[in-house]
């Protein structure tokens, strides 16, 4: 296998845009790719440019008559988008070239999943992509084509027997944990702000897995103002054991930054030297359980100049071999785009100015009054017994 990192990137996919004022603002993809080149790391790994996601490869997960929905209303927004799909709502408007731009992104994933499965290189790394709320048959929460499940789809498809998605975006990975509900050959892991207070209301603990496939899916449901302690907390807790029990050959992850306490659309307190600290975790993870292949995607994140573009930054460094310093200046010509195109200005380093760290939950210091800990356990008791695993 390359020790070498795949960059999934072509220019179009900022094509994703549900227009003036809507939250999914495609400058955060731009801005990233900027941030990437300023710092050198497209040169540290394979920048490749995939083609769409054709008919066959989007029917691994969506279904035949959403997507003709999809072609319709991308040729004639106005009049053909179908609610009954969820195009053309408030989340997901309908625009002209919807389809392909979508396909586009999707190709991304899926080649990226290719490329890590086949061994041409360890780590594929797709930020624009992470679109873990389409489902089979419905776009949803500023998804149209689901990406992350695609990817999933392709390695089965592909021979592998065991994928490990895990989802560190603040909304619940629920298109993902839906595609594959009822199959064992896939492990899902969201952690996400609870249910209760944050869409989609769905990613409870006892979201355990379907009939065929029970402990297929694991769901830490956080604390609205969970913060970094909390959030590392509860990943240590979950994932690390999780996978080492079920032997993955792949691992996907979804990098979703909304997680921040700069995001404007949810609750938790998570600061970027913490998601950084995951990426790192999820890379390390990938080395220990599956040889090192490990697919990393974008996904949610609003603060689209001051948290978004640093993020995915550093996960590309991470996948690259080249991590970036915290403590890095955020280079002079990165902040003149970012003023050229927000007339705003940007952050001015790498870091938030924290020094995550956490209290490991298998050290005796649970806390059976704190709320965060009863999440940890109820996950752990829905799924941990299903993994020959003790909660």
């Amino acid at each position: 296998m390359s020790g070498r990192a795949q960059l999934m990137w072509d220019e179009a996919v900022t094509g994703y845009d549900f227009g003036p004022g809507h939250p999914m603002d495609p400058v955060r993809l731009a801005l990233t790719m900027r941030l990437v080149e300023a710092f050198g790391l497209d040169r540290a790994v394979e920048v490749v440019a995939a083609k769409p996601a054709g008919e066959s490869t989007l029917r691994l997960v969506h279904r035949e008559d959403y997507i003709a929905a999809v072609r319709r209303a991308s040729a004639a927004p106005e009049t053909a988008a179908d609610p009954a799909y969820g195009l053309g709502t408030e989340d997901d408007p309908a625009f002209s070239g919807m389809h392909e731009v979508s396909a586009l992104i999707a190709g991304q994933s899926v080649a990226a999943a290719e490329a890590v499965w086949r061994g041409d290189v360890a780590h594929a790394v797709n930020f624009a992509g992470g679109l873990h709320h389409a489902m089979p048959g419905g776009a949803s929460g500023f998804c149209v084509y689901n990406d992350a499940s695609l990817a999933v789809a392709r390695l089965l498809e592909l021979g592998a027997e065991r994928v490990a998605y895990v989802d560190v975006d603040v909304h619940h990975g629920d298109g993902v944990q839906a595609a594959f509900w009822d199959d064992p050959r896939v492990l899902t892991v969201s952690l996400h702000e609870h249910p209760r207070t944050l869409f989609p209301q769905t990613g409870w603990p006892e979201e355990s897995g379907g009939a065929a496939a029970p402990g297929g899916a694991a769901n830490v449901a956080l604390p609205a103002g969970t913060g970094d302690a909390g959030w590392l907390r509860a990943f240590h807790a979950v994932v690390p054991e999780l996978l080492a029990a079920f032997r993955p050959q792949v691992l996907v992850t979804q990098h979703g930054a909304d997680t921040h306490f700069e995001d404007p659309l949810a609750h938790l307190a998570v600061s970027l030297d913490a998601q950084r600290a995951v990426a790192e975790a999820c890379h390390e993870l990938a080395h220990e359980l599956a040889d090192g292949r490990w697919v990393a995607l974008g996904g949610g994140g609003y603060a689209v100049v001051d948290v978004v573009p640093r993020s995915w930054t550093h996960l590309v460094g991470i996948a690259a071999g080249r991590p970036l310093a915290p403590e890095a200046e955020v280079p002079e010509e990165w902040s003149h785009e970012v003023y050229r195109r927000t007339r705003q200005p940007g952050p001015r380093r790498m870091t938030d100015g924290r020094t995550p760290s956490w209290r490991d939950f298998g050290d005796g210091g649970y806390d059976p009054a704190d709320r965060l800990d009863q999440a940890i356990l109820a996950t752990r008791r829905a799924v941990f017994p299903h993994h020959g695993l003790i909660p």
